[in-house]
């Protein structure tokens, strides 16, 4: 009898054990709050997270505990949007963490709060990370975006990260205004290859949302190119 495959299966619980192991001596867990070291996020301080749970609106995921939606502030491109919660506290911190901190190992402890979202979302085809310029991406060595959507308990084949492209190198936007953030992402994209956009249903995927002006012009360069729907997720709303 033919044992390939518990063979590649022992072969691939070693290599994941071997991995962990590596990762967790470059990257030990500590509390992104608090610094305790051996968790990602500490008891006291998960408490202390403020997660938006369903009731909510259908469409940009506010809880109805807040006592108005936010539909008005969402990009009219955007047709249903999810974040995991407020840009404060632990999340805040674990984010900053991720994304300049170069703790790329927090990468999978927040995907995982993530995924759970995807499924409160209309029928989607693909997830695509919101990408960095070449330029940028080099010089931090990573695309958080890029890192969160790899990590998904998902169906690999689902997650397209090369679907579309900045154009443009353009400043920070953090200290913008909305309006100078507007300006400062507009035509910033393209999509690789519009063949393989037409009539897909897309969820783009990034770190977080403030005035919504990246992830506006990112679906504006997919609906343009045939997408059916464009949908957003990220871990935090700014």
């Amino acid at each position: 009898m033919c044992s390939t495959g518990r063979s590649s299966g022992r072969i691939s619980a070693a290599w994941e054990t071997t991995r962990s192991a590596v990762v967790e001596t470059a990257f030990p867990r500590r509390c992104a709050s608090c610094g305790r070291r051996g968790v990602w996020v500490c008891e006291a301080c998960k408490a202390q997270v403020q997660r938006y749970t369903e009731p909510w609106c259908a469409r940009c995921g506010t809880p109805v505990s807040f006592g108005r939606c936010r539909c008005d502030e969402l990009p009219a491109e955007i047709a249903q949007f999810r974040a995991v919660g407020p840009y404060d506290g632990w999340l805040r911190a674990a984010i900053l963490a991720l994304k300049y901190g170069e703790e790329t190992a927090r990468a999978r402890p927040l995907a995982e709060l993530i995924a759970p979202l995807l499924n409160t979302l209309e029928p989607w085809d693909w997830l695509v990370p919101v990408p960095l310029h070449a330029k940028r991406q080099r010089d931090r060595g990573f695309n958080q975006s890029e890192l969160l959507a790899s990590e998904m308990a998902l169906d690999k084949g689902k997650i397209v990260t090369a679907l579309i492209r900045r154009t443009r190198s353009t400043p920070h936007q953090v200290g913008l205004n909305a309006a100078a953030r507007r300006v400062n992402v507009k035509g910033a994209f393209a999509v690789v290859d519009p063949s393989v956009v037409v009539q897909k249903r897309i969820v783009l995927i990034d770190d977080v949302m403030t005035t919504g002006s990246t992830l506006q012009q990112c679906a504006v360069v997919l609906l343009n190119s045939g997408a059916a729907q464009v949908s957003a997720v990220t871990l935090a709303v700014g």
